[in-house]
């Protein structure tokens, strides 16, 4: 019924990247004033909702403290029911408020600055996960070539950006593999990058940005597809579905279109708004889980690391 986001963008740009201290501090300055005006927003007294729903795990643990006690003081001091939501289940949730003909099961990739997955989702609140990353995610790969190339914080955009206008074959960069063939390895990806511009560097040469950002960017979403419709095929899965920040990414939303046309996949994706983290996503798992049982009480506590199909709290 709304949705109200407050960004720290342009502060962590001055670091390159997210500072945790100042990301915990930045959710207490905060928090009230969104939640004030999701409500007025959304033409609602506080007393008028039927339950809190919560970020409690994964994520950077101050910044999930600060989210997880305000939920717990609003639900104590309000007596409503108290609904932990899991980050990425939130993520993947994001689809259903763009596509409510969306059910289970199916095959979601989640692909994000933390994250990337290849998960089944079996129920709204029942997952299984095929493949996972094994050292970077790919979303922190973008940001870490990014800022390698010379471009701000968040990389990933620019370097989408950039792409669009250089040539994809100018620059051969490595596929990594892994011992799971859906887990993803992107780690030597992101030093093949680092060494190409620093060899450049010591040699003199000129890196063509455009052309390093469509090589880097082709790279990325081909080895995301590549896993993902193997694992929804040996699945027989004909149902798919793409979450997380790099969702945004217009290279992988059209790898992954004409990937699932050709072989004959229905196809959903989150529109631009819902892929970054917000709150609609994690109200919309909370719905599911609330309809489940899964409420917690004044103990529910902040985790910094939880796999998606082993949720605890």
């Amino acid at each position: 019924m709304s949705s109200v986001v407050a960004t720290q963008i342009e502060e962590h740009k001055l670091y390159g990247g997210v500072v945790p201290e100042i990301a915990s501090r930045r959710h207490c300055e905060s928090i009230c004033a969104v939640v004030a005006e999701a409500l007025e927003k959304a033409e609602m007294t506080a007393e008028e909702v039927d339950a809190i729903g919560v970020t409690f795990a994964p994520g950077l643990i101050g910044a999930l403290l600060v989210g997880v006690n305000y939920a717990k003081s609003l639900a104590f001091g309000l007596s409503k029911p108290l609904i932990p939501v899991h980050h990425i289940r939130g993520h993947i949730a994001a689809n259903y408020l763009a596509h409510p003909e969306l059910e289970p099961p199916y095959m979601c990739l989640v692909a994000s600055g933390g994250h990337s997955h290849i998960v089944e989702v079996l129920d709204y609140t029942e997952f299984r996960v095929i493949g996972r990353t094994i050292d970077d995610a790919a979303g922190e790969c973008f940001d870490k070539a990014a800022r390698a190339m010379g471009f701000p914080y968040p990389g990933g955009k620019y370097i989408d950006e950039a792409s669009k206008l250089g040539d994809p074959t100018r620059y051969s960069l490595p596929d990594p593999h892994t011992q799971n063939p859906y887990d993803f390895s992107f780690s030597g990806l992101k030093t093949a990058v680092i060494n190409l511009i620093h060899n450049a560097e010591q040699k003199g040469e000129q890196i063509n940005a455009n052309d390093l950002s469509a090589a880097f960017q082709h790279t990325v979403c081909k080895i995301l597809e590549r896993k993902f419709i193997a694992a929804a095929r040996e699945k027989g899965y004909k149902k798919i579905a793409l979450a997380g920040g790099v969702a945004a990414n217009s290279g992988l939303r059209a790898s992954l279109e004409n990937a699932a046309r050709e072989n004959g996949m229905e196809f959903f994706l989150p529109p631009l708004s819902l892929c970054g983290d917000n709150a609609a996503m994690i109200g919309a798992q909370a719905f599911y889980e609330f309809q489940k049982g899964h409420i917690a009480d004044e103990s529910l506590n902040a985790f910094a690391t939880m796999s998606i199909d082993k949720v605890r709290f």
